[in-house]
């Protein structure tokens, strides 16, 4: 997935990167992925908006 984080922790956009292949989980991953919070990325100390590629990793057993 990639995510916009924003400099207060919120991610304000995603969209998916690569497909996991089934169109279900896509967008299980890209709506889990917009509620979680992050801590943002800083420059100088600064915290700043910015994209971020995370890796989501499915296992049906």
């Amino acid at each position: 997935m990639r995510v916009r984080i924003e400099t207060d922790g919120a991610a304000s956009a995603a969209e998916i990167h690569t497909s996991s292949g089934f169109e279900r989980l896509d967008q299980a991953a890209l709506q889990t992925v917009l509620r979680w919070t992050y801590v943002p990325g800083k420059r100088d100390g600064v915290p700043q908006a910015m994209w971020y590629l995370i890796p989501i990793e499915f296992v049906l057993e």
